[in-house]
């Protein structure tokens, strides 16, 4: 059976806005949320245009760092339409920096976004998928969650941090009628890189070549939707050689390591 109400964070590109896409074509009720309302009121006349459905598509502004506030955006989510049957934790920021010359401050950032932020709004929701008998929740890692490359020391120590919450998460909820995913993208064609920061936690603001020529975001989001539908605990998105690090690690690690080593700082276009 398909998702039915959709709660998609970072849902203002990328992505998150794929997945809104994708769903909206299945039928699905979305609601819509991220830092930057514009953004998403632009999303969700995207979603309107392609459907006609505007009673189906909710916006809701979220920081995902404001814990303090997130019981109030959990309970406006679910009295949207009454439910919610999966959340996709999909916000995050990556980085572009050597570990020498990033800011522990950086760092920080990097895990308020990337990992107590999703932890903060998936604890908030879990009881209350619990009361109505069922969900999914799903959290966009990386292939950075499985293999550390340089330039992203911060990303990937955030992504593996993930991995392992989302892994152990799932373990504990299986006898709960709770679906756990993980999505694990490759290079896709999104503003990620733009949008990475620095050592010093300023805006990287230039794109990565890899990124510009990675798969289209629409076509991460047919394979990603399509992983959620059919219940997928792991689903790698991608189509460049960096999918196959997934089981080259598993069977050969130092042929990854010795890869990794040899990648150069990323290359701007």
């Amino acid at each position: 059976m398909g998702h039915k109400i959709v709660w998609i964070t970072g849902a203002s590109s990328g992505i998150g806005e794929a997945v809104s896409l994708e769903y909206a074509q299945r039928g699905a009720k979305i609601i819509l949320s991220a830092r930057r309302e514009e953004e998403l009121n632009r999303v969700r006349e995207a979603l309107i245009n392609q459907t006609g459905r505007p009673d189906d598509y909710v916006i809701l502004p979220l920081d995902v760092t404001d814990f303090d506030g997130m019981d109030k955006k959990v309970q406006a989510a679910f009295s949207f339409f009454g439910r919610v049957d999966l959340l996709f934790n999909n916000a995050g920021i990556s980085q572009r920096s050597k570990a020498i010359d990033t800011d522990m401050d950086t760092y920080r950032k990097l895990f308020e976004v990337d990992v107590f932020g999703q932890i903060a709004l998936t604890k908030q929701v879990l009881p209350l998928m619990m009361k109505q008998g069922q969900g999914h929740l799903a959290v966009t890692s990386s292939i950075a969650g499985k293999v550390g490359v340089p330039y992203r020391t911060g990303y990937c120590a955030a992504k593996h941090a993930m991995m392992g919450f989302f892994d152990a998460l799932r373990a504990e909820t299986v006898d709960q009628n709770i679906i756990v995913s993980c999505v694990i993208p490759g290079f896709i064609k999104t503003s990620i890189a733009e949008n990475s920061v620095s050592g010093d936690g300023s805006r990287f603001g230039q794109k990565d070549a890899v990124i510009e020529n990675g798969m289209p975001a629409d076509q991460a989001a047919r394979v990603i939707v399509n992983g959620f539908e059919s219940q997928k605990k792991e689903i790698p998105v991608g189509r460049g050689s960096e999918m196959k690090a997934l089981w080259v690690k598993r069977l050969f690690p130092e042929l990854v390591y010795k890869m990794a080593a040899k990648m150069g700082a990323p290359k701007k276009t």
